[in-house]
């Protein structure tokens, strides 16, 4: 099954952070060696966002194009404005980002991998998937 990473994981995986966070970085690695990793303009244009030096910016950029986006229609983004409802009126804050990526990923079929605590609220109301990281 394809997996939609969240901007978090992507980030810890980049830093390359250490406890709890390495856990993630190499739950990435192994879905980018197993094919099985999608990526939304959202979360490449994030990753990208405040790269202060222009040749890191290139790099990361010439990386991420390894990934192509997840083509995304208008029902990805009207089930994302439905979502950001739901949550709402349930006393849950999402951004658009974050629910978009709920949304493509519900309507695809696919699991989230992430460690924002935000979407363990989210799967309460929402019919997503989070992804468990394997145990190494």
């Amino acid at each position: 099954m394809k997996v939609i990473v969240d901007t978090a994981v992507w980030s810890l995986a980049l830093r390359r952070r250490k406890g709890a966070a390495a856990r993630a970085a190499l739950e990435l690695a192994e879905l980018i060696r197993e094919g099985r990793v999608e990526l939304l303009g959202a979360i490449r244009q994030e990753l990208l966002s405040g790269v202060r030096e222009r040749s890191v910016f290139e790099l990361l950029r010439e990386r991420l194009r390894s990934f192509p986006d997840l083509p995304l229609v208008a029902e990805d983004y009207e089930l994302a404005a439905e979502y950001f409802n739901t949550c709402r009126r349930r006393g849950i804050q999402g951004s658009n980002t974050d629910l978009l990526l709920c949304a493509a990923a519900q309507r695809r079929d696919l699991a989230i991998l992430t460690t924002d605590e935000d979407f363990r609220h989210f799967a309460r109301i929402l019919p997503i998937r989070l992804l468990a990281s394997r145990d190494r």
